[in-house]
């Protein structure tokens, strides 16, 4: 029998990713100055979401290669 934790992880991370985003996007707009569209502050948090995810898994592989 399949692990029924395992196969809910992928969708609670991504739950939990745009409920993040959610929180970012505000911040972002309040930070820009002048205009912004509301898709473009969500874009550019979800971009930083992003790119922070990708540093944490490098240093991860850089410092713990032989797990992958």
């Amino acid at each position: 029998m399949k692990d029924f934790s395992r196969n809910n992880e992928i969708p609670l991370s991504l739950f939990l990713l745009l409920c993040f985003n959610a929180i970012l996007a505000p911040a972002v707009q309040a930070l820009t100055p002048g205009e912004l569209p509301r898709t473009t502050s969500y874009a550019i948090g979800l971009l930083a979401l992003a790119t922070f995810g990708v540093c944490v898994y490098l240093f991860v592989v850089i410092f713990q290669p032989e797990k992958f």
